[in-house]
C-alpha cells in the first residue's frame, strides 16, 4: 500500500477542516450571528436570509467541529423543544508556515459556559 500524499491527508486533519469551514462565507456569517448571543436556527436564517436547511447543515458542521454549541432550548409557543445556538470561539488566528497552517482558536469571552482551548 503506498503513503498518502499531503492531499489525502491533509483531508482527515482537524485543522484543516476547521480552515475549509471558516473559509466559507456562509459559515462565518452564522458563526458570527451566534457570538454574542444564542438564536436558534430558525432566527439565523432570518437574519442572514439564508434557507433554514443551510443553517441547520451550516450548525451541524460547526457542531462537530466544536466551533458551536446548544447553549440552551426553549419551548416554544406550540411546546417544540428548540435548540439555540451559541460560539464557543471568539477569535481565529491562522498563520501559514511551510507547507503546515498554524490554527489558533480563542474562547467566546461573551459566552460563559465556553471552555473551548487552543
Amino acid at each position: 500500500m503506498s503513503n498518502p500524499n499531503i492531499i489525502q491527508l491533509s483531508e482527515f486533519d482537524v485543522t484543516q477542516k476547521i480552515i475549509e469551514s471558516l473559509s466559507n462565507v456562509c459559515t462565518r456569517a452564522v458563526l458570527f450571528s451566534i457570538k454574542n448571543e444564542s438564536k436558534d436556527a430558525t432566527q439565523i436564517a432570518d437574519e442572514l436570509k439564508i434557507s433554514i436547511s443551510t443553517v441547520y447543515k451550516t450548525l451541524s458542521n460547526l457542531e462537530e467541529l466544536a466551533l458551536a454549541e446548544v447553549d440552551k432550548f426553549v419551548i416554544s409557543a406550540e411546546g417544540k423543544k428548540i435548540k439555540q445556538y451559541r460560539s464557543r470561539i471568539g477569535k481565529v488566528e491562522i498563520t501559514l508556515t511551510d507547507l503546515e497552517p498554524i490554527l489558533n482558536l480563542y474562547p467566546n469571552t461573551s459566552n460563559p459556559k465556553s471552555n473551548l482551548q487552543s
